[in-house]
């Protein structure tokens, strides 16, 4: 039977893709001409669609109605770009062959994407020599990026989304393993494209909210409600013939991102280009922000904090990056549309533009004026942004380089670029005063995706030490749930988990969590129900049910297994765990055919699965086929030289 090693960092590992460097909607306007600044207040809206959650949203098409040629402009940005079809039209990248080829030399695998009849695929592949000893074909159905940094591609399996594990890497021209797929990380065709991720990559999906990562509907592309709220209130005033003269005042049936003061513009730019280790509330989703609100009533978001090394940046990092520089600071009044005229694409924004920004408040006969030598300004034609905003690799993502939004003078010689003397913490950039659970919860985000080190665990369990625990923390201890699962501690898991009882657990990944601490103790039948739980939260979270099948099946109950395993492959036939164990089960029930078709499938679908390949040597060692069985062995332990039991029988075939 399979028994799989914690599966926790591959759930939540996000997936980095590049956003074009984009702001918020509406004209552009200058630090020196904030109008309608002090018009709307923080507290208590006027705005009708921010609070009231039954008006809906309509979609881009019913506002292009009447703003044709606002939409006529806004879809050629970055964020009208950002998500799409995967069509020749989409896609920004070089097919020819010298170009269109790409080895992840830790895994062993070759890839080569092509059209074929205006549909993308993706072909992995392994070489022995000359020979194709491994071939899978995905297609792929989306996109993601607006091409003026990368193309990410996307494939849905009944409404599951994946990230496939190359990119296109558009300012370099250059093919190569997606973000996180590098130096042995790479998840080939199974990382999950979460709720987190599809939620600034795109407009809001019709989501499946008890999974991880199924959709009913998928838009194409950011759109206008992103940045202004949900637009059914406003639409039917419009037709009922309630016109507003908005040169007279505010239509307060939809979101002008221009009338809100410059914190709660930079709100909702900061949604997705203040990317770190956003925290949600409890209760929220990232459905739950609209435009007009604070983000810290939804989430709040944490940036890693580093002494030295001030030229390290994260791609979509701007919001971080601006809040650090002195012109944000000092001015009081400084937005990100204060540069950004967000309805019209960076390559289309005259560079003066961005120049007559700095000069609405540099430039005056009574402001300090650049002090460079004459000689440098003319070199740079006196352009502001090239010194002072000049562009930079990030850190996340390959190939790629940005315009730094932390404005400052930069030294000739800088003796800290580069060099990182010292981890000083995480700081939310949305909240001064983010509660100890909130910030707690950071360092455990900030552990699982970025950086294993177990002192950000002592930092997280030190932070919860310090908050009194309400009522719902002392039900579920969650939170020290998680903290210990993370220190493979799982005596301590089952420990807050003691007298507790299943059903009283609302968090699928608490339930998880004690379930995997109760199976990693060899407690499965205490695992079970815990399992089980998880699986009634969470229907849709195949990795969950994934867990749940292996658990009963560890405790011989084949037929339920059986149920569980056979679901999945009704959501996803390519589930690779499924599609093994299955076949197992119909190994040990006699049915030889099926067993080996679906062996055969796990072993298609990833060549190098642990478990498949012992169980396809058993497959073939019952079945007369010694040879076979060794090879299957072999090549497990190629991959694996550790796997105990493969040595085994290899031992015994030989």
């Amino acid at each position: 039977m399979l028994s799989l090693k914690s599966m926790s960092a591959r759930f939540v590992r996000s997936v980095l893709i590049v956003l074009a460097i984009v702001a918020v909607t509406l004209p552009a306007f200058y630090c020196s001409s904030l109008e309608g600044e002090n018009n709307v207040t923080d507290a208590g809206s006027p705005w009708q669609n921010v609070y009231d959650t039954t008006i809906k949203y309509v979609g881009m098409e019913k506002c292009r109605t009447c703003h044709e040629n606002v939409y006529q402009t806004f879809i050629q940005t970055g964020m009208g770009q950002s998500y799409d079809r995967a069509t020749p039209q989409k896609s920004a990248a070089d097919f020819t062959p010298s170009h269109a080829l790409v080895y992840d030399k830790d895994l062993d695998f070759y890839y080569k994407p092509y059209f074929r009849n205006d549909s993308l695929y993706i072909m992995e592949f392994r070489l022995e020599g000359k020979d194709t000893v491994h071939k899978r074909v995905q297609k792929i159905d989306y996109v993601i990026g607006s091409g003026q940094h990368t193309n990410s591609h996307i494939f849905s399996t009944n409404g599951y989304l994946y990230q496939a594990p190359i990119t296109f890497y558009t300012q370099k021209k250059q093919w190569d393993l997606a973000p996180g797929f590098e130096k042995g990380a790479s998840s080939r065709f199974s990382r999950l494209i979460e709720l987190e991720c599809m939620s600034c990559h795109n407009g809001l999906p019709e989501f499946v909210h008890n999974s991880q990562n199924k959709y009913l509907t998928i838009k194409h592309g950011i759109d206008c409600e992103r940045c202004h709220g949900p637009g059914e209130l406003h639409v039917k005033e419009k037709t009922a013939g309630n016109i507003v003269d908005t040169s007279k005042g505010p239509d307060y049936t939809i979101v002008n991102p221009r009338r809100l003061s410059t914190d709660l513009q930079n709100n909702i730019c900061q949604r997705c280009h203040l990317q770190g280790i956003a925290v949600l509330n409890d209760g929220k989703t990232f459905f739950d922000f609209r435009p007009g609100m604070k983000l810290s009533e939804v989430m709040n978001v944490f940036m890693p904090q580093y002494e030295g090394a001030q030229d390290k940046m994260i791609m979509a990092s701007h919001v971080e990056r601006m809040k650090k520089s002195d012109c944000y600071v000092s001015s009081g009044k400084m937005s990100c549309i204060t540069c950004h005229k967000p309805h019209v694409s960076v390559k289309f924004t005259p560079r003066t533009q961005y120049m007559d920004a700095c000069n609405s408040c540099h430039g005056g006969n009574n402001q300090p004026h650049c002090t460079e030598d004459i000689k440098i300004r003319q070199a740079k034609n006196d352009d502001c942004i090239t010194c002072h905003m000049p562009r930079n690799g990030s850190i996340d993502i390959p190939h790629v380089a940005v315009t730094d939004h932390y404005i400052r003078k930069r030294p000739m010689d800088d003796s800290t670029r580069g060099k990182i003397t010292a981890f000083l913490g995480l700081k939310s950039f949305n909240n001064d005063n983010p509660d100890a659970i909130t910030t707690a919860r950071a360092f455990m985000d900030f552990y699982e995706r970025y950086n294993p080190n177990k002192g950000l665990i002592d930092s997280a369990l030190s932070y919860l030490n310090k908050q009194k625990e309400d009522e719902a923390n002392k039900k579920q201890n969650r939170d020290y749930i998680r903290a210990y699962f993370l220190l493979n501690d799982y005596n301590s898991v089952v420990r807050y988990a003691g007298g507790l009882k299943p059903e009283a657990i609302t968090d699928a990944w608490a339930a998880y969590r004690i379930g995997e601490g109760y199976y990693q103790l060899g407690q499965p039948d205490n695992a079970l129900p815990w399992y089980h739980r998880a699986t009634i939260i969470w229907p849709y979270a195949l990795d969950f049910q994934s867990k749940y099948g292996i658990c009963l099946l560890s405790l011989r109950k084949i037929e339920e297994a059986k149920k569980v395993f056979t679901f999945i492959l009704s959501e996803n036939p390519d589930y690779v765990t499924a599609n093994t164990n299955l076949g197992f089960i119909y190994m040990q029930q006699g049915n030889s055919v099926m067993a080996y078709d679906l062996l055969r499938k796990a072993n298609s679908l990833d060549p190098d699965h642990e478990q498949t390949l012992i169980n396809l040597a058993v497959w073939y060692h019952a079945n007369a086929q010694d040879e076979k069985a060794r090879k299957s062995l072999q090549h497990l332990l190629k991959k694996h030289p550790q796997n105990q039991q493969a040595k085994a029988m290899l031992a015994d075939i030989l």
